[in-house]
C-alpha cells in the first residue's frame, strides 16, 4: 500500500520545532495558511531549504512541493537569476533617503507589462496594495461602501475585509457595515446591490477569475459598463492571477481593463514586493500633481527597498526569455490528467478530483456520501506527505519537472488506494492518524471546550468546509 518513499519518514524534529514556535509566535506561524492546523497532526514539516520544486525539512525529508510560497514562487525556489539580482542589489545598499534607480526601472518594466495601467506604486504585501485601492476609490468618489465578491476567499488583512469573515473579533461594527457582498458571475447581484445603495458604492472589487472558475461571457465587460454608468471604481485583485494567468494578469487574458489592479505573489518569486496600478487620474490623487485634497497612499519605508524591486526585475526578465505561464500550464495539464486518471482507475473519481486552471490546480475531496470533507482531505494529505509530496493544493511552478509530476501522480495513485479503503468503510477511522485539518479562517481555535474560558459557545464553531 505504501511506496518506498514512505518508509522511514519521521517528523520528530519538525514537531519539536513547531511546538517551540507555538510558544513564541501566535498560531505557530506568520500566516494562517501556513499553520500546523492546516496539516495532519504531527506531520507539519518545518522547512530547512528549497531548490527548484523541492524542499527539505529539518528531519532531512525531501518533498515535491506545490502551492510554493502560498502560490508566489513560479520560477522555483532559489532561482539563480533572481537570487543573483537580489544579492547584487543588496551589495549596493537596500534603502536610501531618496528614490533609487530600481524604482524607476521597476515602474517602467511593470507598466510595459500591464499596458492598461498608467502609474504604479510598489509595496511589500498584497493586503496593503488592495487596501490602498479601496482608499483611493473612496477618495475619488467621495463614497464609503465597498462591494466585494463574497464567494472569493481573501482580499486583505485589514478591517474592511476581515470584518466579513469568521475572525471578526476586534473589528467595530461600523467597519463591517461598510462592506457589501455580491456573487461571482452574477451581474444581477451587482445591479441589485447598486439599486439598494444608490450613489454610495465607491468600488467593486474582485478577482477576475479563480483557479476553478472563469468569468462567464459578458460578466467582466458588464462590470466595466456598470462602473462607467454608476461612477464606481472597478478593482481587479491580481494578487494570485498576476503572472500566473498571463504576464499581464487575468485582465490580459479576458480583455477587460479595470480602473485599478493590485499585484503581489509572483512578482518577486517569493521575495516581498507588491503593487497598486491603475489610471493616472486616480493614482495622482496620492501624488503631488493634484489640486484636490491628497490621499495618503502607500507611503512605506520598505516598499521601495532595492532587493524586492531587483527580484521583480529579474522575474520580469525570466518571463520575457521564457514562456513561464505556458510551462506551468503544460505541466499542470499533465498532473491533472495523471491524477484524475488514477482516481478513475480506482473508481473514486466521484470523490476525488483535480480541478481548475492548469497553472492553479486544486484538489477536491469528498466523503462516501459525496460531500466535501475535511476528514478525507486530511487523509489524502497524510498519505501524500508519507510519499514525499507537500502541498495543500496542486498549484504548480515552472520548476516542476516531468519527474516531479510523475512522482506526484504515482503518489496520488497510492494515496487514493488508502482513500478508497476509507470510502468503502464509510469512515477514515483507523486510517487517519490524528484530528482533521481545519479551515484557516474560523472563529475559534479548536472545536472543543477550552479550560477556563466561556463554555458552550466554544463547541464546534468551525467555518464551513472549504477546499484550498
Amino acid at each position: 500500500m505504501t511506496s518506498s518513499s514512505a518508509v522511514g519518514r519521521t517528523f520528530a524534529a519538525s514537531t519539536a520545532m513547531q511546538r517551540r514556535l507555538h510558544e513564541l509566535v501566535p498560531g505557530g506561524a506568520h500566516t494562517y495558511a501556513r499553520g500546523s492546523d492546516q496539516y495532519p497532526e504531527g506531520m507539519a514539516p518545518v522547512i530547512a531549504r528549497g531548490e527548484g520544486a523541492r524542499v527539505q525539512d529539518v528531519d532531512g525529508n525531501w518533498y515535491v512541493e506545490y502551492g510554493m510560497g502560498l502560490r508566489s514562487v513560479t520560477l522555483g525556489h532559489a532561482h539563480a537569476p533572481v537570487v543573483e539580482a537580489v544579492t547584487a542589489a543588496a551589495r549596493t545598499g537596500v534603502s536610501f533617503s531618496r528614490p533609487s534607480v530600481h524604482e524607476l526601472r521597476a515602474a517602467e518594466t511593470f507598466l510595459e507589462q500591464v499596458p492598461g495601467a498608467d502609474m504604479v506604486k510598489f509595496a511589500k504585501n498584497g493586503s496593503d496594495a488592495t487596501t490602498a485601492a479601496v482608499k483611493l476609490a473612496r477618495a475619488a468618489t467621495g463614497r464609503d461602501l465597498v462591494a466585494l465578491c463574497r464567494s472569493q476567499p481573501f482580499f486583505s488583512t485589514d478591517d474592511w475585509f476581515i470584518g466579513t469573515t469568521e475572525m471578526d473579533t476586534g473589528i467595530p461594527d461600523s467597519q463591517r457595515d461598510l462592506t457589501l457582498g455580491f456573487d461571482y458571475n452574477d451581474l444581477g447581484s451587482v445591479e441589485r446591490l447598486l439599486e439598494r445603495h444608490p450613489g454610495r458604492v465607491a468600488c467593486v472589487l474582485l478577482e477576475a477569475a479563480t483557479g476553478t472558475t472563469d468569468p462567464a461571457p459578458g460578466f467582466l465587460a458588464g462590470l466595466r459598463t456598470l462602473a462607467d454608468r454608476h461612477g464606481f471604481v472597478l478593482v481587479f485583485d491580481e494578487i494570485i492571477t498576476g503572472m500566473r494567468w498571463s504576464r499581464g494578469g487575468a485582465q490580459g487574458v479576458y480583455g477587460t481593463t479595470p480602473d485599478l489592479s493590485t499585484w503581489g505573489k509572483a512578482l518577486g518569486n517569493g521575495f516581498a514586493v507588491s503593487a497598486l496600478a491603475g489610471r493616472r487620474e486616480l493614482m495622482e490623487l496620492g501624488g503631488l500633481r493634484t489640486d484636490v485634497p491628497r490621499t495618503f497612499l502607500l507611503s512605506t519605508t520598505h516598499g521601495p527597498e532595492t532587493t524586492g524591486l531587483a527580484a521583480y526585475l529579474a522575474v520580469a526578465e525570466a518571463y520575457r526569455q521564457r514562456d513561464v505561464v505556458g510551462v506551468m500550464e503544460e505541466q499542470g495539464r499533465k498532473l491533472a490528467e495523471g491524477a484524475n486518471a488514477a482516481a478513475a482507475a480506482l473508481g473514486v473519481a466521484d470523490h476525488f478530483a483535480v480541478v481548475g486552471r492548469p497553472s492553479c490546480l486544486v484538489f477536491v475531496t469528498r466523503d462516501h456520501l459525496g460531500q466535501p470533507s475535511q476528514e478525507f482531505r486530511t487523509l489524502f494529505l497524510q498519505e501524500m506527505l508519507h510519499r514525499g509530496i507537500l502541498g495543500q493544493s496542486f498549484v504548480i511552478s515552472a520548476a516542476h519537472t516531468d519527474d516531479d509530476v510523475a512522482r506526484t501522480v504515482e503518489a496520488v495513485g497510492e494515496a487514493l488506494t488508502v482513500y478508497a479503503e476509507a470510502l468503502d468503510a464509510g469512515s477514515c477511522d483507523g486510517l487517519l492518524r490524528g484530528r482533521p485539518v481545519a479551515p484557516a479562517l474560523r472563529r475559534f481555535a479548536a472545536p472543543r471546550r477550552i479550560p477556563g474560558a466561556a463554555t458552550d459557545q466554544l463547541q464546534g464553531h468551525l467555518l464551513s468546509t472549504t477546499q484550498e
